[in-house]
């Protein structure tokens, strides 16, 4: 019983799906128990600790969301290639980004197009995943859009309504999403997940920065989640040693034990490298951050990664159901466990909280530095990121920035190159933001109104009246002083919208990199001599 309290969440997903299945009782009651049984036969054979563990990462996957899990797992999809936002779901759906190269923007879709129908049917009434989900399937099949234009084109004008046919195809999200030079210098590759062939990606990377000049390269792991395990092995191989150990796994099943070492010969063992990470980097990116570390191979640059030491494998189940169960922990060249020692208590972010030495234990690297265990990959040099305002947050998460951005490409035709575009209409911005609903509370406010709460039920706030008034007079501040006040910070976000929306989202990257503080100050950083 205690097994099946721990995967509760699945089970009562599978019960839901089941009863909602137009076949017999006793059948369902029978696929249901066949299916649970499985479950618990599998996680008994497979995974990693005793099942008292909680773990977020073992789930059980119905038939019915395979695509997902496919989607996840290969950052592929059929479809059109483009986001879409649908601010009002009796209204059109409008296009925000169509990706470079993709059916949408080959078929002329913009920025600012409004699709009023799919396929003969209206969007009025349907939402956005609703909406999506039409504009997906099959590569090779034609979907016909119902599109009332923003611009003028060959054989239309601004606002005419035209039909538009759309060929589907094999929609592949880039893992590698912006390569180029940072200065004469240093090469930059930003990668932001581990899917198939991103190990090849790499590769061409590194030969195309190369010929431009590069004498040091910065691969960018920040807020990489992870991915296939094979890539990691595949990104180290290129910079270390042939036989190289990269990564080895650790399960509950006697010899199941595997080492991965670099099978193929490296391109470079010379050129210093710098990888960038913090607490969004996961899973994959400390197998790379944590063999290049211990190998003595790369400067780590950052903050402390998140601390996801864990192998998950896929195991199918009975009515093609699948299991991602947690098989294994995975260990760096010096014998570092990478999962935080703590699975539940983490930092607001996610990332791993403070561990005391005492609870930790010490490695070495190649070279004889040492390194400590304990949860994630620490950075040989900390550099901590920017920490925006909490209205700052407030107007990006709320869809505020994205939505002004959408006014700004009706109302501008034109704009000159990306490295000549610079935001200069903030008097416009404000006008906007201030009559959206967002909450624009500062973070001292927001505790102030938390500690009202409190003396309240604690019965003290009456006592405190005089004080609590004066105190919350010098911290209220009206919206639109708050807003300017931030400029400096929130006119990046606006730039990089909008150039995405000009001219795709390799340009959004180009100019978020010209307000990276955290990037700017890793490239001060000394290169490690060992």
């Amino acid at each position: 019983m205690k097994r099946t309290r721990y995967f509760l969440a699945a089970l009562a997903a599978l019960t839901v799906s089941v009863a909602a299945s137009a076949q017999s009782k006793s059948f369902s009651l029978g696929k249901w128990v066949e299916l649970h049984n499985a479950i618990l036969k599998e996680l008994n054979r497979s995974y990693v600790d005793s099942l008292e563990v909680g773990d977020p990462y073992t789930v059980y996957v119905p038939e019915e969301e395979q695509e997902d899990f496919r989607m996840m797992l290969s950052n592929t999809y059929g479809g059109i290639g483009a986001v879409i936002y649908k601010p009002d779901v009796n209204g059109n759906v409008q296009i925000n980004e169509p990706y470079a190269g993709s059916p949408a923007a080959k078929a002329g879709l913009r920025c600012g197009d409004e699709i009023e129908a799919i396929d003969g049917e209206t969007t009025h009434g349907l939402t956005s995943q609703q909406s999506s989900d039409k504009m997906r399937g099959k590569p090779g099949t034609t979907v016909v859009f119902r599109v009332k234009k923003l611009r003028g084109g060959p054989t239309w004008k601004a606002g005419d309504v035209i039909e538009v046919p759309v060929t589907r195809e094999r929609i592949a999200l880039p893992s590698i999403e912006y390569v180029d030079m940072l200065n004469d210098r240093d090469g930059y590759i930003l990668m932001t997940k581990f899917t198939e062939g991103v190990g090849q990606g790499i590769r061409d990377a590194y030969n195309t920065l190369k010929k431009k000049g590069m004498k040091r390269l910065v691969l960018d792991l920040r807020s990489n989640g992870g991915g296939l395990m094979n890539e990691a092995v595949n990104i180290v191989s290129l910079f270390v040693p042939k036989g190289s150990v990269v990564v080895t796994s650790k399960g509950r099943v006697a010899g199941a034990e595997q080492v991965y070492k670099t099978t193929t010969d490296p391109i470079d063992l010379e050129i210093p490298i710098v990888v960038l990470v913090d607490s969004g980097s996961a899973s994959a990116s400390e197998i790379v951050s944590g063999a290049l570390q211990d190998l003595d191979r790369a400067t780590i640059i950052g903050t402390r990664t998140y601390g996801k030491g864990l192998v998950q494998s896929i195991r199918p189940l009975p009515y093609d159901g699948q299991l991602k169960v947690t098989t294994a922990k995975y260990y760096t060249p010096s014998g570092r466990c990478v999962q935080a020692i703590d699975y539940s208590h983490r930092n607001e972010d996610g990332s791993v909280g403070h561990i005391p030495d005492s609870l930790t234990h010490e490695f070495k690297t190649l070279h004889g530095r040492t390194v400590r265990d304990g949860g994630g990959i620490t950075p040989d040099f900390e550099v901590k990121g920017h920490k925006y305002s909490r209205l700052t947050y407030s107007i990006v998460l709320n869809g505020i920035v994205d939505q002004y951005s959408m006014k700004y490409v009706r109302e501008h035709e034109a704009l000159p190159t990306v490295d000549d575009f610079h935001f200069d209409a903030y008097d416009d911005f404000v006008a906007f933001a201030k009559d959206k609903e967002f909450d624009y509370r500062s973070s001292a406010r927001a505790l102030f109104d938390e500690m009202k709460k409190v003396l309240a039920e604690d019965g003290l706030s009456e006592t405190m009246t005089g004080e609590l008034a004066a105190l919350e007079k010098s911290l209220d501040m009206d919206k639109e002083t708050f807003l300017r006040l931030k400029k400096d910070e929130i006119v990046p976000f606006i730039e990089e919208e909008i150039a995405v929306r000009y001219w795709f989202q390799e340009a959004g990257i180009k100019v978020r990199l010209r307000t990276d503080d955290q990037l700017k100050e890793a490239l001060t950083k000394p290169a490690i001599s060992w």
